[in-house]
């Protein structure tokens, strides 16, 4: 289960993307969750995914 609150969320998202998949998209399949709800989540608090990095910056 994915954290609530923003901040916690993008600490879990950061080091689930360095420590186990290769991209945004490989990470919301394995958990079955929605890309797009997660980057409007990280949005709220000025956070974007860049591909180049696999990571939210």
């Amino acid at each position: 289960m994915m954290p609530k609150d923003p901040y916690m969320l993008l600490s879990y998202l950061n080091t689930q993307l360095r420590d186990h998949y290769g991209s945004l998209a490989e990470l919301c399949h394995a958990v079955d969750a929605d890309e797009e709800e997660i980057r409007a989540r990280m949005q709220t608090i000025e956070y974007e995914y860049d591909a180049s990095r696999n990571q939210f910056i």
